[in-house]
């Protein structure tokens, strides 16, 4: 599709929009049912994609993918009917007998940028809030996972009219910054990483356009010396080592106290064994890296420090196995930017103190996760860690809960989604005061001398 192409279709979708294509409640519910009727429909297709680009298996195809796809469906369905209608909220005393509303209203147009490592759901799921905001939306999946795309054009092309959701593909670095200079879009949705968030969050500044951006960082996993040693190395390791740890919420070190430092290590060894097998490259449930500029990334990480379990490769292949690392200082290269890749560096704290001094490294990251038995220590990590997310006593699976919003905050993004999250995301709440006209009292109007004490008393 070419850009001029492209621009007469987003000025087909703006005045779509206008015209109120999604601006009821059956219009959006019915566009919902047939996205996801084509989901499910294609679903075997689905798999073939994510194995073709990711080497996923169709258990993890399925819950991270899929699955998170319809339940957001779902919910969006079970909840709209309530999210759309207007909000009555009070009156103040110089008001009434006015009455006062927050009115939900759509945004207009939306660009959703998706990311290769959760290639169908992180572009599929921010198209469902925005559709069910009433929203029209252009999506633009990651060329880095062709096989989904393909896969993504078909389920669009059966379920969505261009009228409603236009997909467009293609190099990101040059499709993006070709629509977002020709074209004013109401909000933007990107999740990937901080460098070409960053690029994003400059060129929607130009015109004032609003952004969503779901980056990443460096998530510390903490580990107090009273954990339950065996839960946590089963939690951290399904948390770390899913989808090859390519997960932006994945923990990216561990900071484990002294005491049972050894013990966790051996607890790990033995899970990442027990899920993928003595030769994990054999395993039908371990993902690839996505490309090769990825892989030698992560390889040359495994050059410069001391390996604790693991760390064979196979370029043809894309293969990395499950690895654990220790770094003698935190001035490592690993330690200078996001992993996203299935190694995991373990260090040691005997105080708090000395582990927030590392994790104040790398300031904001998109996740935090502790395990403890203590009370009072879950609250005062949860307190002294400024992160978008959390979990005490587990790992990446806050990202499942639809109640829960999802996002960052500093380097780690900007705004947050998920749910009725989504729904906000996508939506301008506008106030509206409604005044009758049997009550229109003269203190209100000029001249307004000897009134002092009056609008002291009201106002």
């Amino acid at each position: 599709m070419s850009t001029e192409i492209t621009i007469n279709a987003l000025q087909t979708l703006r005045k779509q929009f206008e015209n109120g294509v999604l601006a009821g409640y059956k219009e959006r519910v019915q566009l919902l049912r047939q996205v996801r009727a084509s989901i499910l429909r294609n679903e075997e297709d689905i798999y073939a994609a994510l194995q073709k680009d990711l080497h996923k298996c169709k258990e993890e195809s399925w819950v991270t993918e899929i699955g998170m796809t319809i339940s957001e469906i779902d919910h969006a369905i079970q909840h709209l009917k309530k999210w759309m209608r207007p909000k009555p909220v009070p009156t103040n005393l110089v008001n009434l007998p006015s009455a006062s509303y927050i009115y939900p209203e759509p945004l207009g147009v939306v660009l959703v940028i998706g990311p290769w490592n959760y290639p169908f759901m992180l572009v599929m799921a921010p198209m469902i809030g925005a559709l069910a905001a009433g929203n029209t939306v252009v999506i633009k999946p990651s060329e880095h996972a062709p096989a989904t795309v393909q896969i993504i054009e078909k389920i669009i092309r059966e379920s969505c009219t261009q009228q409603e959701v236009l997909f467009v593909s293609g190099d990101g670095a040059t499709l993006v910054p070709e629509l977002m200079q020709q074209f004013r879009f109401d909000h933007v949705f990107f999740t990937g990483g901080t460098r070409v968030g960053k690029k994003i969050y400059e060129m929607a500044a130009a015109r004032l356009v609003p952004v969503t951006l779901e980056l990443g960082g460096k998530s510390p996993c903490i580990v107090e010396e009273d954990a339950s040693v065996e839960v946590a190395a089963r939690r951290i390791t399904l948390g770390k080592f899913s989808n090859a740890g390519q997960i932006c919420i994945a923990p990216d070190y561990l900071l484990v106290h002294a005491s049972i430092k050894d013990k966790l290590v051996k607890a790990l060894k033995k899970n990442i064994r027990r899920f993928y097998g003595d030769n994990p490259q054999a395993s039908a449930e371990y993902c690839r890296i996505i490309n090769t500029a990825q892989f030698h990334r992560l390889k040359a990480y495994l050059d410069a420090v001391p390996i604790l379990h693991g760390a064979t490769t196979s370029e043809a292949d894309l293969y990395i196995e499950p690895t654990l690392v220790a770094p003698l200082t935190t001035d490592t290269a690993l330690m200078q930017e996001e992993i996203f890749g299935p190694i995991l560096p373990v260090f040691s704290f005997h105080t708090m103190q000395e582990a927030l001094e590392i994790i104040r490294l790398h300031p904001n990251p998109l996740a935090f996760y502790v395990f403890t038995s203590s009370k009072s220590k879950e609250e005062a990590w949860i307190r002294s860690v400024p992160a978008g997310t959390g979990c005490i006593n587990n790992a990446a699976w806050q990202f499942t809960n639809p109640s829960l919003p999802f996002g960052g905050r500093g380097d780690s993004g900007i705004g947050s989604a998920h749910g009725k999250f989504s729904f906000d995301r996508f939506t301008h709440f506008k106030a509206v005061m409604k005044t009758p006209t049997w009550f229109d009292p003269a203190l209100k109007y000029p001249p307004m001398k000897g009134k002092l004490g009056m609008y002291k008393k009201v106002i």
